[in-house]
């Protein structure tokens, strides 16, 4: 051992890492190195683990990547990942020690290329959920018995052979077809214009306005159902009157209508179910029904019988009823004549004993004395009630009185007279009118005359020294002031 222990220090090696040192020191240059990277690629393998992570690879055509979300990111995703979905992500490059590979900690990811029409289309549908189109509230119930359903569809494909083919089997019933494109740029308006043509029908009219509407497509690419995730097309389906039912696509396909509809169908067969009952469990429903409504039918009535027929038994017969019944009235009728008129005696005699005490003066006594006492009232009254018209007839003198002394036509008769303006307001102030002024001037021979002002008076000198009214006799002739 003396001998291997030389050997090895001059060999001139380095310390030997350990496994782990290794991958731990290589996960720590990736991250330091790579602590902020944007990666674009096409998703594959994604894997939504039920611990809540997402495990995916991303990949383009020389190489692939492994990923993944960590729970609490998920949420904060503006996309939800799915196989081949092109995605621009963010994150860190790390390594996985236990399997000596490294991977990116994905932070963010959004759409690109064709995954931007889906982020374009996530964004319309948060705007249009938040203005209420989704909510289940709006929605209109199918009806369960449908006399018209109008189609909305190619007129050529097998889409409308197989709803026809589904209505005649399971309730036959007319159908109205209104051809329109479902791809390309003018399927979203053909397919509008055909919603409103029929909620503008009138139900009077030649042409029968459908119960139901079905919108239907076959399946195809993202690309070729796009036009139903038209905004003016998801629009006019919320406005619809009429119940719609969107079967755009197959089973795992989803378009904007599907959400605006009031009802969505996995496929267009599927949408007929929806659409349609079915004619003959309805047949067998009413039979059953009618069966067992003559059942319990029957059975009341036995029922019914058997009790009217155990009452009978319990009660006796109705002549012997009868006839105990009219003994009894014989029995008392023969009684009553008799009664009658030992009634009639014992009233007659009371009311001779109560005669017998009564006389005029105890009616007229009571009156006596009421009289007496309406009299010592009317003494009482008389004196009180002259008092009190003496002072009010005092209290009207000097009320009068009052009123003579602030009427406000009195100093007219003294020769004064009352200035207004035209709205009626008193002029106190010959310094607050206005050259040119329209007022009213008012004498004690109750004539009202219209003046205008004339001339400005001169602030400083009425200030100075206030003029003094002249009395002057009144003179039958006099004429306008101004």
């Amino acid at each position: 051992m003396s001998d291997t222990a030389p050997e090895t220090e001059s060999s001139g090696n380095a310390r030997p890492y350990s496994v782990s040192e290794l991958a731990f020191a290589l996960k720590r240059t990736l991250e330091d190195a790579y602590g902020f990277v944007r990666l674009r690629g096409e998703l594959s393998k994604v894997t939504n683990h039920s611990n809540g992570h997402v495990y995916l690879t991303l990949k383009d055509e020389r190489a692939a990547i492994d990923g993944v979300v960590w729970k609490g990111s998920v949420r904060g995703l503006s996309v939800r990942p799915e196989q081949g979905l092109e995605v621009i992500v963010t994150g860190k490059i790390t390594s996985y020690p236990a399997g000596s590979r490294y991977q990116i900690v994905i932070e963010t990811m959004e759409a690109a290329g064709v995954g931007a029409l889906l982020a374009q289309l996530e964004r319309l549908k948060v705007r249009l959920a938040g203005e209420g189109l989704f909510e289940p509230a709006r929605k209109h119930a199918i009806p369960a018995m449908p006399r018209v359903v109008g189609v909305i569809t190619s007129p050529t494909g097998a889409v409308i052979r197989d709803i026809l083919h589904r209505i005649r089997d399971r309730w036959p019933c007319h159908v109205i077809v209104w051809p329109v494109v479902v791809q390309g740029d003018a399927a979203a308006a053909q397919v509008s214009a055909a919603i409103r043509g029929f909620c503008a029908l009138d139900p009077a009219g030649p042409i029968a306005r459908p119960d139901v509407l079905i919108v239907a497509r076959g399946g195809g690419s993202v690309e070729d159902l796009w036009p139903f995730n038209d905004e003016a097309l998801a629009r006019t389906v919320a406005a619809c009157t009429i119940p719609l039912i969107s079967a755009v696509g197959h089973e795992t396909d989803t378009t904007l209508i599907d959400f605006v509809s009031d009802r969505r169908a996995p496929t267009p067969t599927a949408a007929a179910e929806m659409a349609t009952p079915v004619l003959a469990e309805l047949k067998a429903a009413i039979a059953d029904l009618d069966a067992r409504l003559h059942r319990c039918g029957g059975r009341t009535v036995e029922d019914r019988r058997a009790r009217v027929a155990a009452a009978e038994r319990a009660l006796k017969r109705a002549p012997d009823l009868l006839r105990l019944a009219e003994q009894r009235f014989d029995i008392v009728s023969g009684k009553l004549a008799a009664g009658l008129a030992r009634n009639v005696a014992l009233h007659e005699r009371d009311l001779v004993r109560v005669s017998s005490r009564l006389s005029p003066l105890l009616l007229q006594r009571p009156q006596t004395v009421h009289k007496q006492r309406l009299d010592a009232v009317a003494q009482r009254l008389k004196p009180a009630a002259v008092r009190k018209l003496e002072r009010l007839s005092e209290r009207l003198e000097s009320l009068a009185k009052l009123y003579v002394s602030v009427d406000p036509d009195r100093p007219l008769q003294r020769g004064f007279a009352r200035v207004t303006r035209q709205d009626g307001s008193l002029v106190r102030e010959g310094a607050s009118l206005a050259s040119g002024e329209s007022i009213e001037i008012k004498f004690g021979d109750k004539v009202t005359r219209q003046a205008v002002v004339d001339g400005a008076s001169d602030p400083t000198t009425a200030a100075a020294k206030p003029a003094k009214p002249r009395v002057k006799s009144p003179s039958p002739a006099q004429g306008d002031l101004f």
